[in-house]
């Protein structure tokens, strides 16, 4: 959990430290707000293209050593990057983080759902997501007021734990697929176990692909409920060799998946934006300095840091009392609560009075990712968790690489730039925040439904050996 948390705030980070040090590069590389909003973007653009190959990878290839390459691979690139003495040269450096940071997401999902057990991946998910608090936290605290004396500095400090949490990644143990939540004793298991035992016998702790896949709580309540499944997704589902254009196909005609995917997209869309231009927007919104604007972060990052924490366990515990969409329904209200205490904030001028709203709103905006994150794997079966969440990053990311452009372009030539430009802006990316909770609201009600399809996929999924030979 610990790693993974890391890894997650290793990326937020470097995210956060963009924002926080937009004043600094703006004097040093003679660059505007659409500029800066560009060197995140392409960030994001690029890990959406690249978030599909990794999907696939974490399907089929060991995931801890790609990782580990990946965030090596990271940390000279920002180190490249503190070098840069040109807009051109940082813009390049960005395309080669945006490659590399697209591994985290497909990568980390598919380690959760085989190294922790399914009745408690919203609490585990709540802990790893905390990882990804606290490098945003660190990216506008830390590195933003080190920034203040030298953003080179900034991206240089950022870059070294990455050496040290590239040799750790590394060191994890492989565990097996299937989502049984058993860590594997060694590394290399599947060069051994690829195949069932001559006496048809599982492998101890059901690893590598002999292994069994089990239902997940809520797909045992939705088989207990007698809730009918889509025949022509499980059809799909346990084809044999089942290609990557088959595995699109499948995940984006899950509606709950559609829909979870959406409401993910607008709602990073508009984090996007605050990571990007919060502390600009504080700083003249509230008239507070600096120092003080990255203070009222972190104090808004503590509230975050609650919500994310009590999310996941409060969607555990729904789901423990038999509510099977409860994962779901506990997202969509704190995304509704999330738009109505923003609205406060945005209209008052103090700082003092804005407060307790803003850290109400991103309690309420962190505590909707676990529960999400744990119930994507409810609805998709352990063989496609890579794939399923490479397409969601394409979307997810996709969303965060156009939201610092718009939010520059909007602020600096329709409402003519400086704070009040950003206000207005804010005022007007509410919408999609707002539509981020209708949607939730509508895969609460179909989750049921895409549940028991994944748990009959995976009943028939074949065990013990490959799909061809199964089908053969």
């Amino acid at each position: 959990m610990l790693v993974l948390g890391s890894v997650l705030g290793l990326s937020s980070a470097d995210a956060s430290t963009v924002g926080a040090a937009a004043v600094q590069l703006r004097h040093a590389l003679h660059i505007g707000n659409a500029d800066i909003g560009l060197l995140v973007a392409v960030t994001s653009l690029v890990g959406a293209v690249f978030s599909v190959p990794f999907g696939v990878l974490a399907d089929r290839a060991r995931r801890t050593w790609i990782l580990s390459f990946c965030i090596l691979i990271w940390g000279v690139a920002m180190i490249w990057g503190a070098t840069a003495g040109s807009f051109s040269q940082l813009l390049l450096d960005r395309l080669f983080l945006g490659a590399v940071t697209a591994s985290t997401g497909p990568i980390a999902a598919s380690l959760v759902g085989d190294w922790f057990p399914a009745e408690e991946r919203g609490k585990i998910y709540g802990y790893i997501l905390t990882g990804e608090l606290a490098g945003a936290g660190i990216g506008f605290a830390v590195t933003g007021d080190i920034a203040a004396l030298s953003w080179r500095a900034a991206f240089v400090i950022l870059a070294l734990p990455a050496f040290a949490l590239a040799w750790l990644v590394f060191r994890l143990p492989e565990p097996a697929r299937g989502g049984q939540g058993a860590i594997a004793p060694e590394p290399g298991y599947e060069k051994t176990v690829a195949s069932p035992p001559p006496d048809g016998s599982q492998q101890r702790h059901g690893q590598g692909k002999g292994q069994e896949h089990e239902p997940t709580d809520a797909q045992r309540l939705a088989t207990e409920h007698g809730i009918a499944p889509d025949p022509d997704l499980v059809w799909l589902a346990t084809r044999p060799r089942m290609r990557f254009g088959q595995a699109v196909r499948y995940t984006l005609r899950v509606r709950t998946n559609v829909a979870l995917i959406v409401s993910g997209a607008l709602g990073y869309y508009f984090l996007a934006g605050v990571q990007t231009f919060g502390v600009e927007f504080v700083r003249g919104q509230y008239g507070v300095g600096q120092v003080l604007a990255n203070f009222l972060l972190l104090v808004v990052g503590a509230g975050a840091v609650i919500g994310v924490l009590a999310g996941g366990p409060l969607g555990d515990r729904l789901l423990h009392r038999g509510r099977i969409n409860g994962r779901v329904l506990v997202a969509a209200v704190a995304a509704a609560i999330t738009v109505l205490a923003f609205i406060p904030a945005l209209i008052t001028h103090s700082a003092v009075t804005a407060l307790p709203y803003v850290v109400l709103a991103a309690a309420a905006l962190s505590a909707q990712n676990p529960p999400i994150d744990a119930a994507r794997l409810d609805i998709m079966p352990p063989w496609l968790w890579g794939r399923a969440e490479g397409i969601r990053n394409l979307v997810r990311t996709g969303a965060q690489a156009l939201a610092p452009v718009l939010f520059g372009l909007v602020s600096e030539f329709v409402f003519g730039g400086s704070n009040s430009g950003l206000r207005w802006t804010f005022v007007v990316m509410m919408v999609p925040l707002t539509a981020s909770a209708v949607f939730l609201f509508a895969a609460s009600r179909r989750y049921p439904a895409d549940v028991a399809t994944a748990a009959a996929a995976t009943a028939r999924r074949p065990h013990g050996r490959t799909s061809q030979q199964a089908h053969g």
